[in-house]
Parts: C-alpha cells; sequence; structure tokens
C-alpha cells in the first residue's frame, strides 16, 4: 500500500514556496467557501466542488480577488463518478495536496417524521459524500506518499441532539471511518496525513437553512453565541498541515483538531470580539 521509496517533497507545507492544489467540497457557502477564500490568499489552486452554481461562482471570485486561482465543478458528492470526475479536472492543475470535505445537509424533524428517502439522502451527502471524497483522494495520495485529507466534522458526532437524526448518524460515523482509515495509515508507515477538524455544534454561521418537513419554516442552524466561517476556515486551513505547530512527522503523525472559543466578529454576522482557540488531540499519544 506505501511505496518503498521516501515520502515526495510536499507542496503542503506552508512557506516552501510551492503552490499547493487543493479541492474543497460544499465550496459554494460557509466553512468550506471561506476555507477556500483562506487558501486563495495563501496563493493556492482550489478546485471548487457543490451542486450551487451561483455559490460556486461566487466563491471563485472570492478567491481570485484573494490572490489564488479556482476552478468550480458542479458535483452532487453523493454521486461517486461525479467525485472522481471533478479530482480529474482539478489535476488540471497538477498533483492534488489537500482535499477538505465539508459538504452536509441535514432534515429538521423528530426522526419517526422523516421519510426513508429524505434520511438517505442525507447519509448520501453527509456521509458517503466524505467517504468518495476521502476514497479519490487517496487513490492519488498514497501512490505519492504525501498528501492530506481534512474531515470537518462537528460536536454533534460524540454528543447527538433531538431532531437532528440523520445528520448526528452520519457525523458518528464520519468519526469511525476515519479512525479506522487513519490505522490502515499508520500501520503502513504512510506520511499521507488524515485529519478530523470538529467544530462546536450550532456556533458557526455557514449559510445553511435547514426547512421543517412542511417546507414554510426556515430553521438557522446558528444559534446566539456564533461563530462566523471565516475564524472556523482558518482552524481548517490549519488542520490541513496534519501539524500541530513546531511538530514534525516524527512525533505526530496523525491529529484531530477541536475547534472552541468566544464569538468572533464578522461585518455580515455582527457577533462580538474573541478568540478562537483550538484543541489538539494526537492519535499516536
Amino acid at each position: 500500500m506505501r511505496p518503498t521509496s521516501e515520502p515526495a517533497s510536499s507542496r503542503e507545507e506552508e512557506g516552501n514556496g510551492m503552490t499547493q492544489n487543493v479541492v474543497i467540497t460544499g465550496a459554494s457557502a460557509g466553512i468550506a467557501r471561506a476555507a477556500a477564500q483562506q487558501f486563495g490568499a495563501r496563493g493556492a489552486n482550489v478546485g471548487l466542488l457543490a451542486r450551487g452554481e451561483a455559490g460556486l461562482d461566487g466563491a471563485v471570485r472570492d478567491i481570485e480577488a484573494a490572490g489564488g486561482k479556482a476552478l468550480a465543478i458542479p458535483t452532487d458528492v453523493a454521486d461517486y463518478d461525479q467525485v472522481e470526475s471533478a479530482a480529474q479536472r482539478v489535476e488540471a492543475f497538477g498533483p492534488i495536496d489537500v482535499w477538505i470535505n465539508v459538504a452536509f445537509t441535514s432534515v429538521f424533524a423528530p426522526f419517526i417524521e422523516i421519510k426513508p428517502e429524505e434520511f438517505k439522502r442525507v447519509t448520501e451527502v453527509a456521509y458517503l459524500g466524505f467517504v468518495y471524497g476521502t476514497h479519490v483522494a487517496l487513490s492519488r495520495m498514497i501512490p505519492r506518499d504525501a498528501g492530506t485529507i481534512v474531515q470537518v466534522g462537528s460536536a454533534l458526532g460524540f454528543r447527538s441532539i433531538p431532531l437532528q437524526s440523520a445528520y448526528c448518524g452520519a457525523k458518528h460515523a464520519i468519526n469511525g471511518f476515519t479512525e479506522s482509515i487513519r490505522t490502515e495509515l499508520l500501520h503502513d508507515k504512510s506520511h499521507v496525513h488524515i485529519t478530523l477538524a470538529q467544530m462546536p455544534a450550532g456556533t458557526v454561521i455557514t449559510g445553511l437553512v435547514i426547512w421543517d418537513l412542511a417546507g414554510t419554516l426556515p430553521l438557522p442552524l446558528g444559534v446566539a453565541g456564533t461563530k462566523d466561517p471565516p475564524s472556523s476556515s482558518a482552524s481548517t486551513g490549519y488542520a490541513s498541515s496534519g501539524l500541530p505547530p513546531g511538530a514534525t512527522p516524527a512525533t505526530h503523525v496523525r491529529t484531530e483538531h477541536w475547534m472552541a472559543g468566544r464569538a468572533q466578529h464578522h461585518p455580515h454576522h455582527t457577533t462580538g470580539e474573541g478568540q478562537l482557540i483550538a484543541f489538539t488531540h494526537t492519535a499516536d499519544d
């Protein structure tokens, strides 16, 4: 599974003068779009995967204004073939260095009221979308023995809440899936990183509006004390390095990052000022 040669020179180490090639799913809004803008500010080439073409067009403008290059690819992450095709198009930039899985959807309702096809759709996007993205990324990174995958998770993957059974189930599944992949990479002494960036539940304004089953009541995901996407996206970018500051692959091979902190100021969401705190867990400890 792992080549016997020494790992390839990695573009994902910030400051080495090489341009990163990044893929972000769900990139038309929220954390994913804000992360894309931050990578653009680093001069990265960013492949944007999402279904919303208007949001994708806006994300392209964000990245180009920040100094990066962007390729918008309308993609349903619940379709493996579409994800694979998108990866092939992004490779016009060169080998993919960082793959960030963010795309999700949800249904806000008691479990008994959720139709099977609705539950299936949430699972296909919010869980299998991560599985497919990870598979497509690893199929490219493992042969090169280089690259980083970031799974954007949630505190709801550890502590579930009512009316979000499909979403909570998907987030729990992502944790178990990622830990399994991590052990395989550790066993093979791979230099490919896979990282979980865990976001606090209900405290990030993502732009997502969840509709109730009647389709009449908009339910914004964020609640009081919200933290806006640029703060979380900075942490996602930090997680994409695969290592805490000052660490080396010899000491910290696989990490998990918890994001928390007081509310942040943003021109579109004035919620006060504060700071972001990242809690890092190393799987090797």
